[in-house]
């Protein structure tokens, strides 16, 4: 089912990039693929690539957009005649938004499936802390601290 975004077009000013971002998101298209989660900062992204093999593939991350492209150089034609073909060997090329502090961690070649495993890594500063109630004391163990230094 296709979705007609063009009303929010006319309605809203500033929003066409997340408007592109869900029409991307709504089309299905070629190779499928599975976005799995392993846990709360672990991801993978499996992509079915049969006929593909690692140097037809290739794996580029660049302003947070993970591209994922397949071009096999020359088809193998098959010894006999063909009499149904399923298994399409076509070139693709498939990109995923990243999250901010998302990167990937390895990309492998499995049984026609390529599995892209990707990590969040917050830095310290961004990760939520504890702030104690009574700042004061803090403060006050602080400067006890510098002035016997």
């Amino acid at each position: 089912m296709r979705i007609d975004y063009s009303p929010f077009f006319r309605s809203t000013v500033g929003f066409d990039r997340l408007i592109g971002l869900l029409e991307s998101a709504s089309e299905q298209g070629y190779p499928p693929y599975n976005i799995e989660r392993s846990d709360e900062n672990n991801y993978r992204v499996t992509l079915a690539v049969a006929g593909f093999s690692e140097k037809d593939l290739s794996v580029d991350v660049k302003d947070r957009v993970l591209s994922i492209a397949g071009k096999r150089d020359e088809v193998e034609k098959p010894a006999g005649s063909l009499l149904h073909q399923g298994i399409a060997g076509r070139a693709f090329e498939r990109g995923f938004q990243l999250a901010e502090h998302v990167e990937v961690k390895a990309a492998r070649l499995e049984n026609g499936l390529l599995h892209v495993d990707l990590e969040r890594i917050v830095p310290e500063e961004k990760k939520p802390r504890r702030v104690p109630i009574n700042g004061a004391e803090i403060k006050t163990i602080e400067r006890a601290k510098a002035a016997a230094a």
